[in-house]
């Protein structure tokens, strides 16, 4: 590539306006030509864009890059996605073509993980439960006595997928004295050694973990990856965490034993995505439900487009993406 590129923005207005303010924005013009700010990828007006563009800059709600705007744009080096899967902006076509991609999706793991260790330690810590009967009762009782075993030291914690964000939680999690088991299919005892966990199969680590958090890709294989059975497993007391996706996990089946008193659930991830106002975890004191908010917000949104810029930077300089998507990589990862 030449020392300067000509690039182009192409992503929902709201999107761009969020990750890429005037400020950011300038930072990408000392860099490059900046070209538009596409939102569509088919009229005219967007291909007299896309003829001249060597990188395109996507995030949230960009328009599906496929063959058609290959054609209409000839000299398309790269795709840098300012967010974290690129399967629902990115044909595999385009990978295979021999156009970079690259995500963002490291940087949009580090708010995922840090939310996940959180609700980890407040998970065997007991707070939801004994928050909820202090409100009640407002008063002094025996915590130790109505929670017995609260607390972190020596608690399992198991991790379902040693995604970037499974094991980002892996690593936020070393400096607590817990321990720390994970299932994956495609984690090798090498691998699990190298992340200082221990491999279980799924039925183990579901019938033996304190906490089991959920960083599995949302796949056709993954669907009801916890099922009803797997979550009859879970010991009486422990906690379900997900920040993944809701369909992962039987919801029905979670509910029931969330409602019956014997299990928690933190789930910032449902099925639907807002779940009907009367749902009986809204209300439940087992349970806490938050809006899908792990993922990079307000002042995190600043990562993503300093993780883009860094590429487009690479680029400009001949250096290796360090967040390159190959092609093969698209067929087992969200």
């Amino acid at each position: 590539m030449s020392a300067r590129v000509t690039i182009a923005f192409a992503m929902a207005p709201e999107a761009r306006e969020r990750v890429f303010p005037p400020a950011r924005t300038a930072q990408f013009e000392e860099v490059a030509d900046v070209r538009g700010f596409l939102t569509e990828l088919d009229s005219p007006e967007a291909h007299r864009v896309l003829a001249d563009v060597e990188v395109l800059v996507t995030g949230w709600g960009a328009p599906f890059v496929d063959a058609a705007v290959l054609e209409a744009a000839p000299r398309l080096r790269a795709v840098l996605h300012a967010a974290g899967t690129v399967k629902p902006y990115v044909a595999d076509e385009v990978l295979r073509r021999g156009v970079r991609v690259s995500s963002a999706a490291e940087a949009n793991a580090v708010p995922v993980a840090e939310y996940t260790v959180a609700m980890i330690v407040l998970a065997n810590k007991k707070v939801l439960p004994i928050a909820a009967r202090y409100q009640q009762s407002r008063r002094e009782f025996d915590v130790e006595q109505a929670f017995p075993g609260l607390g972190n030291f020596g608690q399992r914690v198991g991790i379902v997928g040693a995604s970037r964000i499974g094991r980002k939680v892996v690593e936020l999690l070393r400096p607590y004295e817990l321990e720390v088991v994970a299932y994956d299919p495609y984690l090798t005892e090498a691998d699990a050694a190298g992340l200082g966990v221990e491999r279980l199969g799924l039925d183990e680590l579901l019938s033996t973990s304190d906490v089991v958090s959920v960083h599995a890709p949302s796949l056709p294989s993954t669907r009801h990856l916890l099922d009803a059975r797997g979550i009859g497993l879970m010991r009486a007391g422990s906690t379900l965490v997900n920040t993944a996706r809701g369909e992962i996990v039987d919801q029905d089946a979670l509910t029931a034993r969330v409602v019956a008193g014997d299990l928690f659930a933190i789930l910032d991830v449902t099925t639907p995505w807002v779940l009907a106002h009367d749902h009986p975890l809204y209300a439940h004191d087992h349970a806490l439900l938050t809006p899908h908010i792990a993922g990079s917000l307000g002042v995190e949104l600043g990562r993503l487009a300093a993780v883009v810029l860094e590429e487009l930077q690479r680029l400009v300089h001949g250096r290796p993406l360090a967040h390159e998507i190959q092609a093969d990589q698209m067929a087992i990862t969200a």
